[in-house]
């Protein structure tokens, strides 16, 4: 029998969902790059999933998206003490070949090429490529250079848990991972795909979908894989932001695990920057209410949070900034004005060494009832 004919490799659309995740990858890139670069001789940013670096319409795909990036920040002169190792991974023949055209042409609009911008195209799997990566270093008894990876699979069985856990086991990785939930959630109850669902969590503990009603499956499954990432790729800071279309259906969740607060705060600021509106939202569950990223922020789940979390407590303002940026959806432009003086108003909060009765400056101390 002659062997199945390969498909044409053809452009596809960019879908609004998709050229809003895009959106958030460059605005968190655009606040990465001079941090990172500021402390490390050496930094990597993996795109595991690269795909064509194109989308029908010529709007740039995620790798050329990160390019752009770097070699185009006002501040990108300054970065010259710095090595960049973009390391674009993909499976597909057709589309590593497409995007290493498009690769070459940005290049070829940016000469001189900076002698301290690298480029590693692969065509292989992400498992493959990363088991490969990580084994050399250990062989070496090495550490990965500082590492954002950019983890955006279809599906449920490209990216077992395991391999997420060796990836980021170094001090300054961080990752922001798509999470199929739908798919989880349809395949969990199904005994069909047992392996590849114990392979993506690392656990069993999915099979728990069977015993719930529909409407708390998608949360249970969301909250599992977060609590993976936690306990398995030991990540203290992780902030998962769920896209809706205009009928209120779940497109996907997006995952960005770190270990610094100051990535966190500006992940999330990226987040309520680019927050969709019309066709698109991202949302988030916190205080057992809906968070939705938008123009106008409901800070009601985050006073509730504070009310309890603080309970009794008399703490210095950076004290509740700190943590609204690890522990909440929330930005610290969030917290003062938009929160604590509300609260302060109706008498939910007090200070004892306030000048002012709604400022909060550096050193203000926050009391909260018992």
């Amino acid at each position: 029998m002659s062997p199945k004919p390969k498909k044409a490799f053809e452009l596809r659309p960019c879908p609004p969902h998709t050229a809003a995740k895009h959106a958030l990858l460059r605005r968190y890139l655009g606040a990465w790059f001079p941090i990172i670069a500021r402390w490390n001789k050496r930094v990597i940013y993996y795109d595991a999933f690269a795909g064509p670096g194109e989308y029908l319409g010529g709007s740039p795909g995620s790798p050329i998206i990160a390019l752009q990036t770097l070699i185009e920040h006002a501040a990108f002169a300054t970065m010259s003490g710095t090595e960049f190792v973009f390391l674009f991974n993909e499976q597909d023949e057709g589309c590593v070949s497409h995007l290493g055209e498009q690769v070459a042409a940005i290049q070829a609009a940016h000469q001189p090429w900076p002698a301290n911008v690298k480029i590693d195209i692969n065509n292989s799997t992400f498992i493959d490529l990363t088991t490969e990566i990580l084994d050399d270093i250990d062989k070496k008894e090495a550490k990965l250079a500082p590492t954002f990876a950019f983890v955006d699979p279809v599906g449920v069985k490209a990216t077992p848990m395991a391999i997420l856990k060796r990836l980021t086991d170094f001090p300054k990785a961080e990752m922001l991972v798509y999470f199929a939930n739908e798919a989880s959630v349809r395949w969990s109850g199904s005994g069909q795909i047992d392996k590849a669902l114990q392979d993506l969590f690392g656990t069993d503990e999915f099979k728990g979908v069977a015993t719930l009603a529909p409407g708390e499956s998608a949360d249970f499954v969301h909250d599992l894989y977060k609590q993976r990432l936690h306990d398995e790729c030991n990540f203290p800071y992780i902030q998962s932001f769920t896209m809706y279309d205009d009928r209120g259906k779940r497109v996907y969740d997006l995952f960005y695990c770190t270990r610094e607060p100051i990535g966190m705060s500006r992940m999330k600021e990226a987040m309520w920057k680019v927050a969709p509106s019309g066709d698109f939202t991202f949302r988030d569950r916190f205080a057992n209410q809906e968070v939705i990223f938008a123009e106008v922020v409901d800070t009601e789940p985050l006073r509730k949070h504070l009310l309890e979390y603080f309970r009794g407590q008399a703490v210095t303002i950076e004290t509740v900034l700190a943590h609204v940026v690890v522990a909440t959806p929330y930005l610290e432009t969030h917290v003062k004005t938009k929160t604590l003086r509300p609260m302060q108003a109706a008498g939910q909060i007090s200070s004892p060494n306030q000048n002012r009765p709604g400022t909060f400056p550096n050193g203000t101390i926050v009391q909260f009832p018992a």
